[in-house]
């Protein structure tokens, strides 16, 4: 070989993968996780830059150069620490988080070919590495503080913003109690994200490290029904809010209000939270579809039609009023649906819902698009076509267009200062709300973001409790 010639970099290594005719019928995780030699292989190919684009393209900043390096040297403990010294749920995010967008988005070698996968590796490591204590599983370290008599902290919801400001709070000494208003903690981590995306026994490992912490867990609390923040206030210390942004939107067409039109929020919790997937062990009601129709292309939309499939669904298909260059959704997702054998209806929009003398659900009236001059997003502008509406069998839609803030916690706190879209304003450093010693963090406060952007959040709120209440930073 001439010695001008190009070094050819190393191909990104595969995620295994469960075959897609084998996956589309059960809810176990698809993709299977990286071995060592996997590990090792996509380690190899990180350039360790000077400058490494890809920390500043992670929400949390992880120090992923030094994380890698030490999965190179098959330091799994030091990798390990490394992660949770920015991330407080590695395993999680390793799964769930657009990397593609964040930190892989931003890897030199992503110019030219595939970036490193960095979420794969920080996956490999969280699996991989079993920490030694609860304390090591939240911080990443053995060092955790000794309980500060008569100091205690109330976490709002049971999500990641939530997970990641009780354990920061815990590990440094402090009682902490989680106020939940479902019957199971995790938030959307085990309500919203189905199991073959997202195992429960992830999100149940951070749980139960924070319950080692000595963390309560107090389950069916409706923060603005059951337990009101005034409340909290007299009992703890400070509050820490984080109950999401789970109000869904909705078309606002004719017939929505049909017996088989579901919000995705509904869809999926009826079938993660209440395990209907597990029938006859959990008798759980679950509305089953012949020919299922998701509207939306985001992830959410992803997880509703893949998890339709799983039903037994015949036909499963995602509408969208732009293309697919426009999807929201992650790449892999939408590669994942289109494998398990998803239809893609592109440039469609509904305008009704048809239903029969029952009220059931039979057809949707769909609309051709096109794009025109691009939105306040800077995306083109779908434009309907006069003239090209069409009818569609189906007997089940799912609605999946995003979520708005849950209006009963804040209509319930009169002193919590609000944005004109509904979120809580807070301090940006501090997290700290309008009210003295209430914090708050993720989609309250963002709207719909990804699960690192909600942990980040909550372990910021926690550095700013523990330096208030312990004079810690």
């Amino acid at each position: 070989m001439d010695k001008t010639t190009p070094k050819k970099r190393k191909d990104r290594t595969a995620m295994p993968c469960q075959p897609a005719n084998v996956r589309s019928h059960n809810f176990d995780e698809v993709a299977l996780g990286y071995t060592l030699e996997n590990a090792l292989d996509e380690a190899s190919r990180c350039l360790h830059c000077k400058k490494p684009l890809c920390v500043e393209g992670c929400p949390v900043c992880v120090p992923i150069p030094e994380f890698i390096k030490a999965v190179k040297e098959q330091n799994l403990e030091e990798a390990y620490r490394l992660l949770k010294t920015a991330n407080a749920l590695p395993a999680v995010c390793g799964r769930v988080c657009p990397q593609e967008n964040q930190c892989e988005g931003r890897c030199i070698l992503g110019r030219k070919g595939e970036p490193v996968a960095i979420g794969r590796l920080e996956r490999f490591v969280a699996d991989t590495h079993i920490a030694k204590s609860a304390c090591e599983q939240q911080t990443g370290t053995n060092a955790c503080s000794t309980r500060v008599q008569g100091l205690s902290v109330a976490c709002v919801g049971s999500g990641p913003s939530s997970l990641s400001c009780a354990g920061y709070c815990a590990s440094h000494g402090l009682k902490v109690h989680i106020y939940e208003a479902l019957h199971e903690p995790g938030g959307v981590l085990v309500y919203g994200i189905p199991s073959f995306r997202l195992p429960k026994d992830v999100v149940h490992s951070e749980v139960s490290a924070l319950q080692e912490l000595g963390v309560e867990v107090h389950l069916n609390c409706v923060a603005g029904r059951t337990v009101q923040i005034s409340e909290l206030l007299q009992k703890h210390d400070a509050v820490f809010i984080g109950v999401g942004a789970g109000l869904p939107k909705f078309l606002g067409v004719p017939g929505e209000n049909l017996v088989g039109v579901f919000s995705a929020n509904e869809y999926l919790t009826r079938i993660n939270l209440g395990r209907a997937y597990k029938f006859p062990e959990y008798d759980t009601p679950a509305f089953h579809g012949k020919i299922v129709t998701v509207f939306g292309a985001g992830n959410v939309a992803m997880d509703a039609a893949r998890t339709a499939l799983r039903m037994g669904a015949e036909e499963v298909h995602v509408c969208y009023r732009r293309t697919r260059a426009e999807m929201p959704a992650r790449h892999e997702e939408v590669e994942h649906a289109e494998e398990e054998g998803v239809i893609f209806d592109m440039l469609v929009n509904p305008l009704s819902f048809k239903g029969d003398a029952n009220q059931r659900l039979e057809s949707v009236v769909l609309q051709r698009m096109e794009l025109g001059e691009p939105d306040e997003s800077g995306r083109r502008r779908p434009v309907a076509v006069q003239g090209s509406e069409f009818e569609m069998k189906t007997d089940l839609a799912i609605v999946a267009l995003g979520t708005r803030s849950n209006p009963i916690l804040l209509e319930a706190t009169e002193d919590l200062e609000k944005n004109k879209w509904g979120y809580i304003v807070v301090n940006e450093e501090t997290c700290e709300t309008s009210i003295p010693n209430v914090y708050a963090g993720g989609d309250i406060v963002t709207g719909a973001a990804t699960v690192i952007l909600a942990a980040g959040a909550g372990r910021r709120a926690g550095m700013s409790i523990c330096e208030r209440l312990l004079g810690a930073k």
